[in-house]
């Protein structure tokens, strides 16, 4: 298969399976079918182009010329095919994991739900259109526009709330300073495309550069940087299955994905650290990695504590982005595969003991590890990932952004990364701790509670056994960061 044919297959089988989708909406096998195979054909499909694109082959698709000299095209680059090969694996398995969760939770409207199609959009990709950034902006808030529906899917007044909030802060945000920077940058340098090495070069005072970077990092509500962070919590009343893909893929990924690539592709490592760009604003971005978890802490519904638990990671790769040196980039990108694979385990964790056994708070969680084994042993396996212990993944983007401080000279940023690790230890560690070896207040031994259904457990089984692979297994993830850093 031509590399032409390969990336117009990925745009277009998502596409077909979506019409699919609808057409056997009535029949919930069938639908479930098309579902499972479509997103099983696009992982091969996005494996294959991984392994070719990391053996050096170029991927460029033209579709057409509209204008002379401006055409509609899309070329693949190292941090879009990280993003793309995360989005295009993870997909097929929280495909699997729905089907469980909404025929064990007794969804009264199944129909209306199905995760939406895995393709890798042009949002993870890089356009030969003048206005890239621009075309970000947009397929960025076309992410939000599609996920609102997912997020308010309840249809409860507490549903409808979370998804005003969700919409309004992400749209805001985007809208009122995203655009602003975009449009700043371009009056700037009469451009807005991203290339290596980055584009301000010689366009912007240094003493005005952080006011941009500003604009951006806020802008991209998405990355959950405080104060717009409260879209994420809020977002939790949706299916346990959207909430996974929100935090481990489609929404908070595709934030911080966009910012990476602005540090990269639009400012440039070597101007940041030249000009000291990100010097005050990085540490409202360590306060957010120590303020999100010490919220975390406090919060006794699962989902909300795994919430606040995702604000924190999430700037964990803002800071490796703003760090801007080699081993910080590698780190950012790293993390972006390795938190995910960990966070969706936590979170279809919570699903299961939601649909098997109807509790949310880890307060009522005592003894319930015996009952359900395999879910607090999958919930163990993805917290010990996102403390950073080997042998899992999480270890290793943790090491690169801990070099990544020591390369920069911050060793006070250094110790922040410690801190969160010891508090990560302290506000997820006991869960499974206490389903484990705690014995219920009530004196209950859950003898009619067993684990969830087939499909939610092979789901867990494969996201945890992926985060303890990725330790002995990290090369793919880690050439494209890479590839991403040095611009090679």
């Amino acid at each position: 298969m031509s590399a032409e044919t390969l990336m117009l297959a990925l745009m277009l089988l998502p596409l077909a399976g979506a019409v699919g989708i609808v057409a056997t909406r009535r029949n919930a096998n069938v639908r479930e079918g098309v579902t499972l195979i479509t997103a099983s054909a696009v992982a091969v499909l996005v494996v294959m182009l991984a392994n070719r694109f990391l053996n050096g082959e170029h991927f460029e698709l033209t579709l057409f010329e509209p204008i002379p000299g401006i055409a509609i095209a899309f070329k693949i680059e190292a941090l879009g095919m990280l993003f793309a090969l995360v989005a295009g694996l993870l997909w097929v398995v929280t495909s699997v994991y729905a089907i469980g969760y909404m025929r064990g939770h007794h969804e009264k409207t199944k129909r209306a739900f199905m995760p939406p199609s895995p393709f890798p959009s042009p949002l993870q990709w890089q356009s030969h259109l003048p206005a890239i950034c621009l075309r970000c902006f947009c397929f960025m808030n076309c992410v939000t526009l599609a996920t609102y529906p997912l997020v308010t899917h309840a249809g409860t007044p507490e549903a409808r709330r979370g998804g005003r909030i969700y919409l309004g802060i992400l749209l805001g945000t985007s809208i009122g300073l995203f655009l602003l920077g975009i449009l700043v940058t371009w009056a700037l340098t009469g451009r807005v495309d991203f290339a290596h090495g980055g584009i301000l070069a010689g366009h912007i005072d240094p003493a005005w550069a952080g006011l941009l970077y500003a604009l951006f990092l806020f802008g991209i509500g998405k990355a959950a940087v405080m104060p717009f962070h409260r879209w994420l919590p809020a977002a939790m009343v949706a299916p346990t299955p959207v909430s996974a893909l929100l935090h481990a893929v489609a929404v908070v990924k595709a934030g911080v994905f966009t910012l990476l690539k602005v540090t990269i592709y639009i400012f440039g490592s070597d101007f940041i650290l030249s000009n000291d760009v990100t010097g005050g604003l990085i540490w409202v971005v360590a306060a957010t990695i120590l303020g999100a978890s010490l919220v975390a802490m406090t919060k006794d519904n699962l989902k909300a504590r795994l919430a606040y638990s995702t604000v924190s990671q999430l700037s964990y790769i803002v800071l490796g982005a703003m760090l801007a040196s080699q081993a910080g980039l590698i780190g950012a990108s790293m993390h972006i595969a390795m938190h995910a694979f960990a966070k969706i385990t936590l979170f279809f964790a919570a699903g299961a003991i939601m649909v098997a056994a109807h509790k949310k708070y880890v307060s009522e969680l005592d003894g319930l590890g015996r009952a359900m084994p395999l879910t607090f042993a999958a919930f163990f396996i993805g917290t010990l990932s996102i403390i950073g212990l080997p042998p899992f993944g999480g270890m290793w983007s943790k090491w690169y952004l801990g070099l990544g401080a020591v390369e920069s000279g911050q060793l006070l940023l250094l110790g922040v990364l410690m801190v969160s690790s010891l508090l990560n230890i302290l506000y997820l560690l006991p869960i499974p701790i206490r389903a484990f070896f705690s014995t219920p207040a009530s004196g209950e031994h859950y003898t009619r509670i067993a684990e969830a259904p087939k499909p939610m457990l092979l789901a867990m089984i494969i996201t945890s056994g992926a985060s303890l692979i990725l330790f002995f297994y990290p090369d793919p993830f880690y050439q494209l960061a890479g590839l991403a850093a040095g611009g090679h």
